[in-house]
């Protein structure tokens, strides 16, 4: 787990609540001018006349000229960044580059020293947090589960931004709990206190809420934490079938670059408190980054299974593993 967080955990979901040109022709001085030769340059057309910009997608989140930080002390730095609409980013770097404030950052966690973070172009501190939360969604990296709540406890608080005052609890929000927990395998605990499960099972837990959450935006702070390999690959499948099948946003924070490789379209490298690198991960993870950025000699070979980048480290000489051994 990295060591860029705040040192305060935080629980559950994100919760509430130019102008065209004026002209005209110019005054006429004596005879007309001969008309122009076919060949000469013709001046642009005015501004009106360009068709308008295209809108962003939908749920598109960005951050601008941002930086963030704990009591005084600078982590992330002036960063620009647009998160690709309808895809999976995964956030990489070593320890304490700023991944997870940065994401705690994009998720509305943590206010901004400087610049701003904006979902389709408006400003998300300005947003109220229940319409936030309907829209964004959030597994932080150090959760805390309410005192003796259980697994479907848990999971149903996932609803709250969809609720409204004196209405009941709808079949909808049932089903969004039970989908929740059937996708991530943990319907068989609901009824265990949350504080009583593993790791890895309450991770599951959590995850689950976010589910519930139903946002078409899910920010993931390293979700495969505690996880053994198969619930690691069960999780990171699970992303790609909700990318895939229901055409969420995802961002996650990876510590695995093979991972992020395989399951991410975009990714982020982050450094020193701003990105390194972005792009397809077959643009951005190349072995001079990944010594530049990790410190580590490496290559790069395609992945068999997918072809994706794999990032193989150099043997280091002297080491145990410097070659084959004899026996």
């Amino acid at each position: 787990m990295s060591d860029d967080r705040s040192t305060a955990p935080s629980s559950g979901p994100v919760s509430a609540d130019g102008p065209a040109t004026a002209g005209g022709p110019a005054p006429s001085h004596g005879p007309a001018p001969a008309p122009a030769p076919a060949t000469a340059t013709h001046a642009r057309p005015p501004a009106a006349d360009a068709p308008p910009a295209s809108p962003p997608p939908p749920n598109t989140l960005a951050a601008h000229r941002l930086s963030l930080g704990y009591a005084g002390r600078t982590v992330v730095d002036g960063v620009d960044l647009a998160v690709p609409a309808g895809a999976v980013t995964a956030v990489v770097g070593p320890n304490a580059c700023g991944k997870s404030t940065l994401l705690r950052g994009l998720a509305r966690l943590l206010a901004p020293s400087a610049g701003t973070v904006t979902l389709d172009g408006a400003d998300i501190h300005r947003m109220p947090a229940r319409a936030l939360a309907r829209r964004l969604g959030l597994l932080p990296q150090q959760a805390v589960a309410p005192e003796g709540v259980t697994v479907e406890g848990l999971v149903r608080l996932g609803r709250y931004p969809h609720q409204r005052m004196l209405s009941p609890w709808s079949r909808a929000d049932q089903a969004a709990v039970e989908e929740a927990l059937a996708r991530t395998g943990t319907d068989a605990l609901r009824d265990r206190p949350v504080d009583q499960l593993s790791g890895g099972q309450r991770q599951r837990a959590w995850i689950a809420l976010a589910l519930a959450q139903d946002t078409p935006l899910l920010l993931l702070d390293e979700p495969t934490t505690f996880l053994d390999l198969r619930h690691q690959l069960d999780v990171l499948d699970l992303v790609d079938e909700l990318n895939t099948e229901a055409g969420r946003t995802v961002v996650m924070v990876l510590h695995d670059l093979g991972q992020a490789a395989r399951y991410a379209d975009h990714l982020v490298v982050m450094c020193d408190g701003s990105p390194a690198a972005a792009g397809p991960p077959a643009d951005v993870l190349t072995a001079g980054l990944v010594e530049k950025v990790f410190q580590v000699e490496c290559r790069v070979v395609p992945d068999p299974e997918t072809g994706t980048p794999l990032i193989v480290p150099r043997a280091r000489p002297g080491g145990r593993r410097a070659g084959p051994r004899s026996h």
